[in-house]
């Protein structure tokens, strides 16, 4: 075991995520770990030679291989760290499916849900026991994550919900695209609407459980919603960008949170956007068209 600070960003080969991992790079120190993961082994091993080779990076960036669809790959991964280090104190759960305007939203709905929703499920399951005392769990999500923004008809299946429920919920939205019967049910067309709520309740679940704990020791779960960023995946949605941050400025709320010391109880298990708790009730079904464009 080392008292070495172990750091971890899924869907970190490039954006957003590229960003936290050079971001965590520069705060860290330099017996600390930074671990890029990514699909890819060629672009990870491309990203975090090139972040570890910038000016700024102080800590050790090592990429790893790490399909965060496949629960069983994530949950060892905690296992080795755990057994490695003792541990991780920084997980950001980034990874994201890049769908475009005139792709069938119900055609890319597995991919879409199995990156953004069984992954994010895999994360705290496997991450939530290996998080050291003072640690940060944190999933990105989007302003979207709000229980106002779904149908009132699906609110019972988020609001109060345990992780368990969270992905029973997941998998009958998911079955009602197979079955063409998710309109009727309330379920929007486009999948980023419940796919955000969901992650933000299933944060809520599992911080739930841990809060009394976590509060205790400094530790912080919770999902943040970084704002519009200018990235490959966001781009092709947007006609006017001149008010997107980049990816390195959105990144800056999110490290702040992580390295701020303490943890403010009114954001723990919350849903965080620019250092303030978005309120889990706000928010309302957006028309259509609208529904994939609110950062």
């Amino acid at each position: 075991m080392t008292t070495s600070r172990i750091a971890l960003v899924t869907g970190a080969n490039q954006g957003l995520g590229r960003a936290f991992v050079e971001g965590l790079a520069a705060r860290l120190a330099p017996q600390d770990l930074v671990l890029l993961t990514g699909r890819s082994a060629e672009r990870v091993a491309d990203a975090a030679r090139e972040v570890a080779g910038l000016p700024a990076t102080r800590a050790r960036v090592e990429g790893r291989v790490l399909d965060v669809t496949d629960t069983d790959a994530v949950a060892h991964l905690a296992e080795e760290l755990r057994a490695r280090h003792g541990g991780v104190d920084i997980v950001l759960s980034n990874a994201v499916t890049r769908v475009l305007p005139d792709e069938s939203q119900a055609a890319r709905a597995d991919e879409f849900i199995d990156v953004s929703n069984t992954a994010t499920h895999a994360i705290l399951r496997s991450f939530g026991p290996v998080l050291r005392p003072g640690g940060r769990l944190l999933v990105v999500a989007s302003g979207l994550g709000t229980l106002g923004h779904l149908d009132g008809r699906l609110h019972h299946l988020f609001d109060g919900a345990s992780l368990d429920q969270v992905e029973y919920a997941v998998e009958s939205w998911r079955s009602a695209i197979h079955h063409k019967t998710a309109a009727e049910a309330g379920w929007p067309v486009w999948l980023n609407v419940p796919s955000k709520v969901a992650q933000v309740a299933a944060v809520r679940a599992v911080a739930a459980e841990r809060r009394a704990r976590d509060l205790a020791d400094g530790t912080l779960v919770a999902s943040v919603c970084p704002g519009m960023v200018d990235t490959a995946t966001s781009r092709p949605w947007f006609s006017d960008f001149s008010g997107a941050q980049s990816p390195a400025q959105a990144a800056e709320a999110v490290l702040d949170l992580i390295f701020a010391e303490g943890v403010d109880p009114a954001l723990y298990g919350e849903l965080v956007r620019f250092g303030e708790a978005l309120p889990w009730h706000d928010g309302q079904p957006l028309v259509e068209q609208d529904a994939m464009l609110v950062p």
